[in-house]
């Protein structure tokens, strides 16, 4: 898959810049923290961050009690994962392929977006088959209806990536059609969206 290559090796690009960029980004979003601690006080059992990136978020979840690790396409954001968190699990992996299970739940945040429509159904599918029943899942995603090519990211680096914006709709139907149940839809701002959803 051409895309996964090209997601995987801008990422690896601009991994250094992009931890940076993102380092401390959580703390002026309060909305997206109060989703974050709401998916923690309701999880149970471990949860795969995926799409972890430098992999703070993994280690917020870890501070909220959480039994978190990562996953990311990208080497080179492991390996700043594991140097920065080094008390947590972070491996190289991708959403398109099976994962191992059973998972209390999965976070995936901002990651989806670079995944093509056509893919997303077969994504969902491994996230219900990793999770066990009543498992949780929580999506964050850019929100509209198109898609766009970057070709520069985070410090002027080169990147090749298609950012898929989503209207909610279609990507709770997506979750529904993969077999979960959608509890919340969050909307951040005009160009944000988080939903949380169940395996049944």
């Amino acid at each position: 898959m051409d895309w996964l290559t090209d997601t995987r090796d801008s990422y690896d690009t601009v991994a250094e810049s992009y931890a940076g960029y993102t380092r401390g980004l959580l703390d002026g979003l309060p909305h997206l923290r109060a989703a974050l601690r709401l998916f923690a006080e309701e999880v149970s059992g471990p949860v795969a961050d995926v799409g972890c990136g430098p992999g703070d978020i993994t280690a917020r979840l870890a501070e909220l009690g959480v039994d978190a690790f990562g996953i990311d396409l990208s080497p080179a954001m492991i390996a700043l994962a594991r140097a920065n968190h080094p008390g947590l699990r972070f491996e190289v992996g991708s959403m398109t392929e099976p994962m191992t299970g059973p998972l209390g739940g999965i976070l995936s945040w901002w990651s989806l977006i670079h995944v093509p429509d056509e893919v997303v159904p077969a994504v969902f599918g491994h996230f219900r088959k990793a999770l066990r029943p009543g498992g949780l899942v929580q999506v964050g995603f850019h929100v509209g209806d198109r898609t766009n090519l970057k070709t520069q990211g985070y410090g002027g680096h080169p990147m090749r990536v298609h950012v898929h914006l989503r209207p909610p709709e279609r990507v709770a139907g997506w979750l529904r059609d993969a077999g979960f149940t959608v509890e919340a839809r969050w909307l951040l701002g005009d160009d944000g969206a988080v939903l949380f959803a169940r395996r049944g």
